[in-house]
């Protein structure tokens, strides 16, 4: 256990300025622009007992006033939308280099020299790209969702109205980020496949990463199209690049997973009886009922060995 924690230190160290600087940045970028849009977009005027808004030419009534709480509440933390689809890029183009880069820079040979094994350095490059860098986003994402909802209150609060109060009370306010968090082992289950490829993609290829790990399986779809739609050939192409493809090159884009297996994961959710984040918290649960994210692991579990067998044998750039 010593052991791997120090390799996922080396690996933070190493790429700490993917990993951890950029969600950081964008971050950053993303509240620059909505806090401009808060304090510098449309006039927003409160009556005297604060039980009317002007938005605009919009008015909306008091009554309004719960439910508007109850929106912000819920839909606060889809601020970190952009934090997390960058982190889909991160996890990718990590894992691309993860083993591929040792070779290139020779560092392979210093780290072969010291008493790790080769089944533990790779499992800490699989640990860092499915669990600590979806935590980092996540946390950041949560921070960045924070400051903006606390910027549009604040922004409300200078016309007369309080929702401070009203937000503190409501449940969804601690529910989301803990809802958030709670996908992490759906995420690491549908991204298994993808992070196994692409290990095994880096173990393998002399140069040229990117174009074997996307490139072999986009010509291989445009091969089987031509094949069925030319040569009348039984086989369905569609589902191959659906399956498959799909499957190896975007599991790491967070919630991918409702669109893998969307039939099993809207099943027995009705959006008219559940809260929608609440809805698509349990959607994404019950996707790991399903035959296909389990076949998914045992592919991703056995691409993860065939990169621990490659970089075992293989030492050269």
């Amino acid at each position: 256990m010593k052991t791997m924690k120090w390799l996922i230190k080396r690996e933070m160290w190493e790429h700490k300025g993917m990993l951890f600087w950029a969600p950081i940045v964008i971050a950053g970028l993303v509240a620059a622009l909505a806090l401009t849009g808060i304090f510098l977009g449309h006039n927003v005027n409160f009556n005297e007992e604060g039980q009317a808004v002007q938005i605009g030419t919009v008015t909306i009534e008091g009554a309004m006033r719960t439910r508007i709480v109850e929106t912000a509440s819920q839909a606060y933390i889809l601020s970190a939308t952009p934090v997390m689809m960058v982190l889909s890029l991160l996890v990718f183009f990590y894992c691309l280099g993860a083993l591929h880069d040792e070779r290139r820079d020779r560092s392979l040979l210093f780290w072969k020299s010291l008493p790790v094994s080769d089944f533990t350095t790779v499992m800490s490059k699989v640990v860092l790209a499915l669990v600590v860098a979806p935590l980092i986003a996540m946390a950041i994402g949560i921070v960045l969702s924070l400051v903006i909802l606390l910027a549009g209150c604040v922004a409300v609060l200078a016309h007369g109205t309080n929702l401070f109060g009203a937000l503190l009370a409501t449940p969804d306010l601690y529910l989301m980020p803990l809802r958030l968090v709670g996908l992490l082992p759906v995420y690491v289950l549908w991204a298994l496949p993808t992070v196994g490829w692409l290990l095994m993609v880096s173990s393998m290829a002399r140069s040229k990463v990117f174009l074997w790990a996307v490139g072999t399986p986009l010509a291989t779809s445009l091969l089987l199209v031509w094949a069925e739609k030319m040569l009348h050939f039984g086989f369905d192409a569609s589902w191959f690049v659906t399956r498959v493809v799909d499957r190896i090159l975007l599991g790491v884009i967070p919630g991918s997973w409702l669109v893998f297996d969307a039939d099993n994961a809207m099943r027995h959710h009705d959006m008219q009886k559940l809260e929608i984040p609440q809805t698509v918290f349990n959607a994404s649960w019950h996707t790991l009922t399903g035959a296909s994210v389990w076949i998914g692991v045992a592919a991703g579990v056995a691409m993860i060995a065939a990169a621990v067998w490659m970089r075992r044998r293989r030492e050269e750039g």
